[in-house]
């Protein structure tokens, strides 16, 4: 069987654009690598919240199922794409772990361990998410002090007793930062300690609120204003990181420099008391499962909008792809209508 569509990654990205290809009455398949719908939210942090409020994480069809102004948790997000699948009856299917993906003779082939898709086209949805990095320092740090990326933390519970050090001043560091501070150990940050930090609400309407009437999210990057935005590192919503540092057990040491053993240095400081370390360093993109794509300065594939150099081959998801909002539950939306409709001209043209 060739597929019209296979769709790869079935999180909020890969859910949305499977919305308009159900409505055509496209013959297509999500597959997905998860054992659940929703299992790149659940792997995170136990106490992880969204930063935009429900009516901002609206997917194509189908409201959040959550009161105004509430913000959701990573639970109540999985739930929600759980419903939207069964809401739109969308073909998923899960455990389907993609290792390669290459084109003969016109036909797409989406290969896993276990077996071989078929499609004239496939839609990349895996997300901005996927190989963790960690600095290489942590190589000659002392196997006695326990390591984990931030991908995998989930709470406070899974550390050793002694201090801890959070690597990274980003928004999920600052968050992991401050759960940790309130578990009463002695927490180092490892990062800026001047990055620019935002509220969640600003005179009685939320962030997002602004941000949509200024026209904020619908800058785009081939702009001027979006090819500034799009270089300027993102912001910390909602957590006062100021007053997270004035905490007594709360303290900054600047850029990790150098490790041996037990002792680390820093730019400020050099500690030999910390037991934890929680490396919030982010990720990078790993596309190489792709056979001849290519890539850009940053590693991402080339494409306008979704649109790849490849015939066929499609995006969604992705940083920055056309807006700030491209990759967030809520903005994904805008995009997977605009790839939709020209997949749509597409396909009215062959069959002409």
């Amino acid at each position: 069987m060739i597929y019209d569509y296979i769709v790869i990654g079935a999180g909020q990205a890969g859910l949305a654009i499977s919305y308009y290809l159900k409505q055509a009455g496209f013959q297509f398949l999500a597959v997905d690598n998860g054992a659940q719908i929703g299992a790149s939210w659940l792997k995170r942090w136990d106490s992880l919240t969204l930063f935009t409020p429900s009516q901002f994480n609206h997917l194509p069809g189908m409201d959040f199922p959550m009161p105004y102004d509430y913000y959701p948790d990573k639970n109540e997000v999985a739930q929600y794409l759980e419903q939207y699948v069964k809401q739109f009856d969308l073909p998923v299917e899960l455990n389907f772990e993609v290792n390669q993906l290459c084109r003969k003779e016109g036909i797409y082939q989406i290969s896993s361990p276990a077996k071989t898709l078929q499609a004239n086209n496939v839609i990349i949805a895996t997300g901005p998410f996927h190989t963790p990095f960690i600095p290489a320092l942590h190589k000659d740090i002392s196997e006695d002090i326990w390591q984990i990326h931030s991908c995998d933390y989930k709470n406070p519970q899974q550390l050793k007793p002694g201090n801890a050090l959070v690597v990274g001043a980003g928004d999920s560091g600052v968050q992991i930062l401050q759960e940790l501070s309130d578990s009463q150990r002695q927490v180092y940050l490892s990062g800026s300690s001047s990055a620019s930090v935002l509220p969640q609400t600003f005179l009685g309407k939320t962030l997002w609120w602004w941000f949509t009437k200024t026209g904020f999210l619908s800058v785009n990057k081939y702009s001027w204003l979006g090819k500034k935005l799009s270089k300027i590192a993102q912001p910390i919503i909602g957590t006062d990181l100021k007053a997270l540092l004035r905490k007594d057990n709360v303290k900054s040491v600047g850029r990790a420099i150098a490790a041996n053993g037990n002792t680390i240095t820093f730019e400020d400081t050099q500690l030999d008391d910390i037991r934890n370390i929680i490396w919030a360093t982010g990720f990078k993109p790993d596309f190489g499962w792709i056979e001849d794509l290519a890539l850009d300065d940053e590693g991402y594939p080339r494409n306008y909008r979704g649109i790849g150099e490849q015939k066929g081959l499609y995006f969604i998801g992705l940083p920055w792809m056309y807006t700030r909002g491209s990759a967030t539950l809520g903005g994904v939306k805008d995009d997977a209508k605009f790839l939709f409709d020209y997949i749509a001209k597409q396909a009215t043209q062959d069959t002409a």
